[in-house]
């Protein structure tokens, strides 16, 4: 009840707006009562980050297609993610407030999320390596250089462009990822 009160607490005012107040009301508990589980707001919130990120982690799973090519399945699991991360109320008011705001621990928690991607996509780089399905390379930075495109031809392209969609999203991948720019 808890940890529900405060992602909605979370979700509708952002983290610093959220007090431990508002928690134990939308909780139906004491103050005292959330303490005994919870050291402070900062602890509360990373529980929260951390389920986060296994729904999110889940999801990606969830469209992952064995037997299709590996740059498929990454494709249809970053695109996933990022879908997730748009429509999740959590992401889009957090997202919102280090716009707006700054603030520190939800900044520090955007890129928690981001390195946990990061570490989810290196894994399956690894494994995809091991098996020969991809030539050998730096997982981690191919990993990082995968997110930011995404992010950037989900995101930032938006911004002064009509939105791309899957497929387009997919070919401009395969160009510069999976053929490179030399053919």
């Amino acid at each position: 009840m808890i940890i529900e009160a405060a992602a909605k607490s979370f979700s509708l005012f952002g983290y610093k707006a959220t007090t431990m107040d508002q928690v134990a009301r939308l909780a139906n508990v004491g103050k005292g009562t959330i303490y005994t589980f919870f050291k402070n707001k900062e602890e509360l919130f990373n529980e929260i980050v951390s389920s986060l990120v296994k729904e999110m982690i889940a999801e990606a799973e969830a469209v992952i297609v064995p037997g299709l090519p590996f740059a498929e399945n990454v494709h249809h699991a970053l695109y996933r993610l990022l879908e997730f991360r748009s429509k999740h109320q959590l992401m889009i008011k957090l997202v919102q407030e280090e716009k707006e705001m700054g603030t520190l621990a939800v900044s520090e928690m955007l890129v928690h999320v981001e390195e946990e991607i990061i570490g989810y996509l290196k894994k399956k780089m690894d494994i995809a390596v091991a098996k020969g399905a991809i030539p050998p390379t730096n997982t981690e930075l191919t990993s990082f250089l995968l997110l930011k495109l995404y992010i950037s031809l989900v995101s930032d392209w938006e911004r002064k462009h009509e939105p791309l969609n899957s497929e387009q999203i997919a070919d401009v991948m395969k160009i510069f990822l999976l053929k490179g720019l030399s053919e």
